[in-house]
């Protein structure tokens, strides 16, 4: 089976799904203001009484059960008399807030026809909600949710699968309880997971992880609608908070949602066999249904980014951010290329190493202001120092300064450590990392393109990123001065996919 058609361009201008605002009139803003302060008190008072109830009612469920006890799904009398008690608990909850109705389409499958539902757009902590006409379906969480109050009992109650994202082990024990789980024929109860992974502002639908599509078996596609007239549920990596989500959302009269269930997906030997395929097939399957574009958008370490070829593109790029922070500091075309220029220098010389703290960036970029610097660095790392090399080969391209071939003999000599005029593949990935200006963890397929006989030449690299159907696109928009140059002539910052942002509005 191939890969399904999403129906919509390659050339077409995709919404950034990773940002969203509440916007509101001056009129919705004062409602919001007298509800909302007569509102937010009641309802989440009423919600937080619900969830002290439910909180012991959770964890009876379980006690005086041995560990080996716990690994079993729940039977007889535990479930029968606690399951329903936590389901009225639940909708209690979501009724306080104000979800006084949702409307159910379609019919949900049955734990034989399909042992896992996968719900999309995921918008927020609200779309649990959707656990209420799912009957409590078992999910998937992160392990450090355990830990927290009533939350870490009703992951017991509902037994859950626990995985840690920062630990390889703990990812490999989930996706062998995923499998077990849904190959067990009925033994588990069904299970609910979101597979994309992290919220978005639904205006399209990123990259399904594979996990619920390992095992192979018939999932059940299940589609989240908020139809009201302000859009207030959605939590995203950029703009509304998640404590301006549930006020903007409280502060409403009532808010409508809509479960809307998809007939059985059963997948085909080609998609068993590859659950890449599954996943991409489903999704799109359900963006046509949503009528929203089914992206290659995902969530790389807390950065939004779009894969081409395994490599992974920044969807906002810190290198044309760099140059706006430059030029907001008064640094011109002379002061940008002089930095520059000293940032190599540094990195060629070898003695002080490519690393540097703050106060150090500070003084290459020739900035009297650390906090500038201190913001650049956050671009590129996540501590309080930065390589210059993922600066240099990133900004430099922007400027105009440097052609393709003379930054890539640049960036080939300085990673090519162990010397002989031929890059590892460890040694690619880290290349690549400061092309791009985000780490790149899946480089096989670019290497396998570009070595031959095991040996990866500065000259094979070239070929491929200029000339290969995939990878030229990487060079396309990230490392051709001339066209990378144009794009911040009026102080605005285009992203990978030819979407305009203008840096003053997002700052707002």
């Amino acid at each position: 089976m191939e890969r399904i058609d999403d129906g919509y361009s390659a050339t077409q201008e995709y919404p950034h799904p990773f940002i969203h605002k509440v916007k509101l009139t001056r009129a919705q803003r004062i409602r919001g203001i007298i509800l909302g302060s007569i509102l937010f008190p009641i309802r989440v008072t009423l919600a937080a009484l619900c969830f002290l109830i439910m909180w012991p009612i959770a964890r009876l469920r379980l006690a005086g059960l041995s560990e080996e006890e716990r690994s079993k799904p729940v039977e007889g009398w535990r479930r029968w008399f606690y399951h329903p008690i936590i389901w009225l608990l639940s909708r209690a909850v979501f009724f306080s807030l104000g979800f006084y109705w949702v409307k159910v389409k379609g019919r949900r499958a049955n734990l034989k026809e399909a042992p896992v539902l996968v719900v999309a757009p995921h918008s927020g902590f609200l779309d649990m909600l959707v656990l209420c006409p799912a009957q409590l379906a078992t999910v998937v969480s992160r392990s450090e949710n355990s830990s927290l109050p009533v939350i870490g009992a009703l992951l017991e109650f509902n037994q859950s699968v626990l995985v840690s994202r920062k630990d390889p082990e703990s990812r490999k024990k989930a996706v062998a309880q995923l499998n077990e789980r849904l190959t067990s024929d009925g033994y588990w109860p069904q299970m609910l997971m979101f597979p994309e992974g992290t919220t978005t502002n639904g205006s399209a639908l990123i990259k399904f992880k594979p996990g619920a599509f390992l095992a192979g078996v018939p999932v059940q596609p299940v589609l989240l609608h908020y139809p009201n007239k302000l859009d207030t549920v959605r939590w995203t990596y950029k703009g509304t908070a998640w404590t301006e989500a549930l006020w903007h959302t409280v502060s409403q009269p009532y808010t409508n949602m809509t479960v809307e269930f998809l007939p059985v997906y059963n997948p085909s030997q080609e998609e068993k066999k590859d659950p890449n395929l599954y996943a991409d097939n489903v999704q799109k399957l359900m963006a046509r249904a949503l009528g929203v574009p089914a992206t290659d958008y995902v969530m790389e370490g807390g950065v939004p980014v779009s894969k081409v070829g395994g490599l992974s593109l920044p969807l906002e790029s810190p290198a044309r951010e760099t140059l706006t922070l430059l030029h907001k500091n008064g640094l011109g075309a002379d002061e940008v290329q002089a930095a520059l220029d000293r940032m190599i220098d540094r990195c060629r010389s070898g003695a002080q190493g490519a690393k540097v703290s703050t106060e150090e960036l500070a003084s290459i970029l020739g900035l009297s202001h650390q906090q500038t610097a201190a913001h650049i660095c956050s671009l590129y790392s996540k501590d309080h120092s930065v390589d210059l090399r993922h600066i240099y080969f990133s900004v430099a391209p922007l400027t105009g300064s440097v052609d393709l071939k003379t930054l890539l003999h640049s960036a080939f000599t300085m990673f090519n450590r162990e010397g002989g005029g031929s890059l590892s593949e460890r040694e690619l990935s880290d290349l690549m990392e400061a092309l791009l200006s985000v780490p790149q963890h899946r480089v096989a397929e670019l290497y396998a393109a570009a070595s031959d006989r095991s040996r990866l030449t500065e000259e094979s690299l070239l070929r491929v990123l200029t000339a290969h159907p995939t990878f030229q696109k990487v060079t396309k928009e990230y490392l051709r001065p001339e066209e990378a140059a144009g794009t911040l002539s009026n102080g605005r910052s285009v992203n990978n996919n030819g979407s305009v942002y203008n840096n003053s509005k997002k700052s707002e």
